[in-house]
């Protein structure tokens, strides 16, 4: 994304407000220290950091601080920005990428090392050297592949300032100088009657379980840009300008408003513009999301990204750069998605409150078994403190998102629902309206001839006819007819004339015999007349919404092709299933009132919207969330991107775009609509399940820290050691991945 600037006067003072990219956020209390820090900054008057963009917006006055100043103040907090204009949005990206190969190698390392110390501390703790051999594997864990924790943490530590990686810190640096300290000094202990243990698989695997779970954090975070990399790539980057009645191949970048642009057959359009000369058929479906191609004619509108199909045409551009329909779409997709919640981590959000208060309570725990018993209990003011560190280490918190969340995405894709991250689940089940596009969505997305009506009495010796004359025909429904007609063994026949009727159809002649294809109106003007029973099924079939193909000879009605695009055998079930879920589904389609209005009725929706562009369906989506109401979008194409990146819930039809499964949160693989209730239960599941985890994460912290600092030792005489803590904390990771494993076993299917 380029760096957005504005310039305003306020209070005398020249404003400018950018966009620079953050590298190194790991956490939201990350992105929560870098907003302060900027915020504090002279010259600074509005600063705000999108942790899922990973993004710094701030409003400062240059003639007080610069960007380099402004970079230096993040990097001291431990962060970087990037502050070159020139191609940020492809630096970020390689920062980005960098950041998360480097990511995947630590973990992996860390697994290596971290299982075999894991296997060594509980099955084979009396062979020799062990308390060595597990020393030497733990090392590479803290030193090398989870040396980040170490450094954000004493750079947060530098600030006054806590987040995830200081609690990790603490308790693996302490848990492993304790063990370090009891492999090279057992005696120590010996002396005092207290056997010797120690915690390096504890040190490890805290670092290999939080490493995962950070994994996946930024593996979805990724999503975004890609997303909008591929809606920027729909614009062409040059275009054919018309001058001096020459054409010159120039860059998009260089064409103004007013510029002629010639356009040839399946190229794209490559700014918003007018039609001047000549005529085609454009597929608008990125923008109005229907299948069929509109015919383009002098004085007709074209939009940038949209493809020209047959006819070649010029146009004059009325709108260029970030003034097309293509530019603001995918500014209104950033916006939006910058705008939401990155994936929830419930323990970064309490990290600022719970990690000191933890380490208040150890070292409280520390100066009160002195206080109490002096130098003869400095042993239990130890063992009570490291003790106290190592039940609440955060090994339990780092699983209860990420289980429940892998086991989630593979139940859903068990039952082909892909799920992005864990906002989607969180938000699927709180749903009380889901906002549905037609085409596509509901309908197959594609003109399919669904009857044939014969008027003449033999029909068999038309359809080669029929189908040799569309194979000429650049009308759009000329490749559903085509597609309907199997191709003969025998030879084709042979068109020996043929001609286009602008608005009305075509005429052609076929072994000596003339012949017609085309609309009503071609009907009239041939004075061919309809039997009244076969208009009754024409009109049947146009208050549906299908179109209406006449073919015939002279003044003769031979056949009546019915050309619409078929309801998906899924969409009235899974409506209805909705509507048992208490959840309210709303139509919202580009087409026409009469359409929608038909199909509507034929679903069983009672509130639809028709006509509506994309920024129509966004506007929608914003009006419904006004109003209180927490709204699911589902769509399949370009057009509905608008409005999957602005709803609580994106989600998009396996069949669709790229760039509406990249925007969507979550995917239907097969298209299914039955796969939309499946989805909010196994979100309401997930849901629950996580918060179960949650509670289980920490009622061991809850119960365990009293007992472990000591509370239960003066009435009867129990001290929790580390070695019990430790076991404590694996229990309640074992609690946490149990409870997610439920997820396999639980119905997601229909309740009615």
């Amino acid at each position: 994304m380029k760096t957005q600037n504005a310039t305003f006067d306020t209070h005398m003072k020249k404003i400018v407000s950018k966009t620079y990219p953050v590298l190194e956020m790991s956490c939201a209390v990350c992105a929560m220290n870098v907003e302060q820090t900027v915020q504090q900054l002279n010259g600074v008057e509005k600063a705000s950091v999108n942790f899922a963009a990973n993004q710094l917006t701030v409003s400062f006055d240059p003639t007080a601080l610069s960007p380099q100043q402004i970079r230096a103040a993040v990097q001291a907090a431990g962060y970087d920005l990037i502050i070159d204009e020139d191609d940020t949005a492809l630096k970020q990206q390689q920062a980005e990428q960098n950041h998360y190969r480097n990511m995947i190698h630590r973990t992996i390392g860390t697994w290596i090392f971290a299982l075999p110390v894991a296997i060594l501390g509980m099955f084979f703790m009396k062979l020799p050297y062990v308390h060595l051999i597990m020393l030497i594997l733990t090392l590479p864990v803290l030193c090398i592949f989870g040396r980040s924790f170490f450094i954000n943490g004493w750079k947060q530590a530098r600030h006054g300032k806590s987040n995830m990686d200081t609690l990790v810190a603490l308790s693996t640096s302490i848990a492993f100088v304790f063990s370090a300290f009891n492999t090279f000094y057992p005696e120590f202990w010996i002396q005092r009657g207290i056997e010797p243990h120690v915690y390096y698989e504890a040190s490890c695997m805290i670092i290999a379980f939080v490493s995962i779970g950070k994994l996946m954090e930024e593996r979805a975070k990724g999503k975004t840009s890609s997303a909008i990399k591929k809606l920027i790539g729909l614009q062409p980057t040059s275009a054919r300008i018309l001058r001096n009645g020459t054409e010159e191949e120039v860059p998009i970048a260089t064409l103004q408003v007013g510029d002629r642009i010639s356009v040839r057959p399946g190229e794209k359009i490559p700014v918003d513009g007018v039609v001047t000369e000549g005529r085609s058929h454009v597929d608008e479906s990125m923008i109005t999301g229907e299948p069929l191609p509109v015919a383009k004619e002098v004085g007709d509108k074209v939009v940038a990204g949209t493809i020209n199909t047959r006819g070649a045409f010029t146009m004059k551009a009325t709108g260029v750069g970030s003034e097309t329909l293509l530019a603001r779409i995918i500014q209104t997709v950033q916006q939006a998605q910058g705008s939401k919640a990155p994936v929830q981590r419930t323990a970064d959000r309490i990290a600022s409150i719970f990690v000191p208060t933890v380490i208040g309570i150890a070292a409280l725990t520390f100066i009160l078994w002195l206080v109490i018993g002096g130098t003869d209990y400095f042993s239990h003011a130890l063992l009570s403190a490291v003790s106290v560190l190592v039940i609440a280490c955060p090994c339990a918190l780092g699983l209860a998102t990420p289980t429940a969340l892998m086991v989630g995405i593979g139940r859903g894709a068990e039952n082909k629902i892909l799920i992005k991250d864990a906002t989607a689940l969180e938000q699927m089940c709180r749903i009380d309206t889901i906002v549905m596009d037609k085409t596509g969505t509901l309908t197959e997305g594609r003109p399919t001839v669904t009857e044939w009506i014969a008027v003449a009495p033999e029909q068999d010796p038309y359809r080669p006819i029929i189908r040799a004359a569309e194979l000429k025909s650049e009308h759009p429904l000329a490749e559903a007819i085509v597609a309907h007609i199997p191709q003969s063994d025998t030879l084709a026949p042979t068109i020996e004339s043929f001609s286009s009727l602008t608005g009305k159809g075509v005429e052609f002649i076929c072994n000596g015999t003339p012949y017609w294809i085309g609309s009503s109106r071609l009907v009239e003007e041939k004075g061919a007349t309809i039997p009244q029973k076969i208009a009754e099924q024409i009109d049947r079939n146009r208050q549906a919404g299908a179109s209406v193909v006449f073919f015939g000879s002279a003044d003769q009605l031979l056949s009546v092709l019915i050309v619409s695009d078929p309801v998906k055998p899924s969409s009235r079930p899974a409506i209805e299933e909705l509507r048992h879920l208490h959840i309210d589904p709303v139509m919202s389609t580009g087409d026409n009132r009469k359409t929608a209005k038909a199909l509507a009725e034929q679903l069983g929706i009672e509130h639809y919207r028709a006509e509506m562009l994309p920024e129509d369906k966004d506007r929608y989506i914003t009006e419904l969330q006004n109003s209180g109401e927490h709204v699911a979008m589902v769509g399949d194409g370009i057009n509905d991107s608008q409005a999957l990146a602005r709803a609580d819930v994106s989600i998009a039809m396996g069949h669709g775009t790229d760039v509406a499964m990249e925007i969507a949160s979550i995917t239907l693989m097969n298209s299914d609509l039955n796969l939309l209730p499946k989805a909010y239960r196994l979100s309401r599941r997930t849901s629950r399940v996580i918060h179960e985890n949650l509670f289980w994460a920490f009622i061991y912290n809850l119960i365990g820290i009293p007992i472990a600092a000591g509370v239960l030792f003066p009435l009867w005489g129990i001290l929790l050691n580390p070695m019990l803590a430790s076991a404590a904390m694996a229990f309640s990771s074992i609690s946490v991945v149990t409870n997610s494993l439920r997820l396999k076993w639980l119905s997601i299917g229909s309740t009615k």
